[in-house]
């Protein structure tokens, strides 16, 4: 970790620290100014915006038009703000980095950080930071560990083992590199290696933090229960995929304390964490999100939005305004015991690409996560997949609990599916050593049919 980065994190660290004292009124006179300089600087350096908000360069953030994947990547030359960097360049980097296991830590050219995203929601997405965006990326990630109560200093070094992708073009991975340091030794593991490899490694690291993908804790868990690992973080933490109950409750049972759900993304870093009292808040001072209907009208707090809408405060080089997710949230109230003013994120409901369009008695059925998270959630020894196929749907289950069989679980789903609206749809339930994981290392419990040929 080079010296000048470590430095500006630890100073953008202690001042988001005297930022958890704000109440409603400082932290909305903050958003107002950081919007007002991040559109300026928009304005002045992106054709894109310019063209975009043609006509609303004044208008409130609401009635600005939303700005997708899709649509930024098309025009990233215009997009971006500064004329040294093109997408061609960029892909060329990523390509290299991947292709020689490089260290995605360094800066490529001294001054850029670069990560990709999978593509599941369809096109990939290039994200390009400078060096005061990728410190406050790091500081963003930072800010969960101390929202979590957990200290970290020269005296007593954060001993952090990450479980995710080691594919270097993924952000896990160009955050693990950034900030392994002296002060933070960190064991970066691949979540496709072998269990028992992953687990020899971690027994003899010992973590204070254990963060991980969902679906690699979930069969850590149950290496830690079976008796084969022997680990006592201090903290487990769940990033990039939705955190079950049951995963959450399996985790909890594994290290005896609950895990933090953690929500960030590639394009915006860290946009939630739970603090001690396990209530997840806004970063409302580095992200500004709107959870919106399928029309993009804002929902009022306490219902789930359609989609989510994006503005990344200290985004610069590639501004990010109303940029589209296709996560599915629900904000609540402000208001914690722990005294943060901040709004509450009740929950993260996946993803629009996890609900299942199936033939329906009234037309098209749409089957939420859910239906197969209260079927399957206690079946699966170390998670599940469902896949759509064109046949029908296929189930995997990494192991079998005890009193389940393959027969009853597939005629469980299958009632799941009728009480939700489809009509008989084919079931075919598999127990497999492992599931299916993207080439990021993801294991997405839902896959529709359009993620596959």
């Amino acid at each position: 970790m080079d010296l000048r980065l470590v430095s500006h994190v630890l100073y953008l660290r202690a001042a988001l620290r005297k930022r958890d004292r704000w109440d409603a009124a400082r932290i909305a006179a903050h958003q107002d100014h950081a919007l007002k300089e991040l559109r300026r600087a928009a304005y002045a350096g992106s054709e894109f915006y310019r063209r975009h908000h043609a006509g609303l360069h004044d208008a409130p953030l609401d009635q600005l038009p939303p700005v997708t994947k899709a649509h930024l990547m098309e025009h990233f030359g215009e997009a971006i703000t500064t004329p040294d960097l093109t997408l061609a360049e960029l892909e060329e980097h990523l390509r290299s980095l991947a292709g020689s296991g490089g260290d995605p830590g360094r800066p490529w050219r001294g001054r850029w950080w670069a990560a990709a995203t999978a593509g599941t929601t369809g096109r990939r997405g290039i994200f390009v930071w400078n060096r005061s965006e990728w410190a406050s990326v790091l500081a963003s990630y930072a800010r969960a560990n101390d929202w979590a109560g957990i200290s970290a200093g020269l005296t007593r070094p954060l001993k952090v083992a990450l479980v995710s992708s080691r594919v270097p073009t993924h952000q896990s991975a160009v955050v693990g590199a950034s900030v392994r340091s002296r002060i933070i030794p960190t064991l970066r593991l691949d979540v496709t290696a072998p269990m028992d490899q992953n687990v020899d490694a971690l027994n003899r690291f010992q973590p204070r933090i254990l963060v991980g993908y969902a679906s690699a804790l979930k069969p850590l868990a149950a290496e830690q229960q079976a008796g084969r690992l022997h680990i006592a973080p201090q903290a487990v933490m769940s990033a990039s995929e939705v955190l079950s109950p049951g995963a959450a409750s399996e985790l909890e049972a594994a290290w005896g304390r609950a895990p933090f759900d953690v929500y960030a993304a590639t394009e915006t870093a860290g946009i939630a964490s739970p603090c001690t009292y396990r209530n997840r808040h806004v970063y409302e001072d580095l992200v500004i999100i709107e959870p919106v209907d399928q029309a993009g009208r804002p929902v009022p707090a306490g219902t789930t939005g359609a989609r989510l809408l994006a503005t990344v405060l200290f985004s610069r080089t590639l501004p990010l305004i109303r940029y589209e997710m296709s996560d599915t949230v629900r904000l609540g109230r402000r208001g914690c015991p722990c005294g943060r003013s901040f709004t509450i994120l009740e929950e993260i409901e996946g993803r629009i690409e996890d609900v299942l369009q199936l033939p329906g008695r009234t037309g098209v059925a749409h089957v939420h996560p859910n239906v197969f998270h209260r079927v399957l959630d206690q079946a699966a020894v170390a998670g599940w997949q469902v896949v759509q196929e064109p046949s029908g749907l296929r189930v995997l289950l990494a192991g079998l609990t005890p009193g389940q069989s393959v027969e009853g679980i597939r005629a469980a789903v299958a009632d799941a599916l009728l009480t939700a609206g489809a009509l008989h749809t084919p079931v075919d339930v598999k127990v497999v050593a492992q599931l299916e994981r993207t080439a990021l290392g993801k294991a997405p419990m839902v896959r529709a049919l359009r993620d596959h040929p």
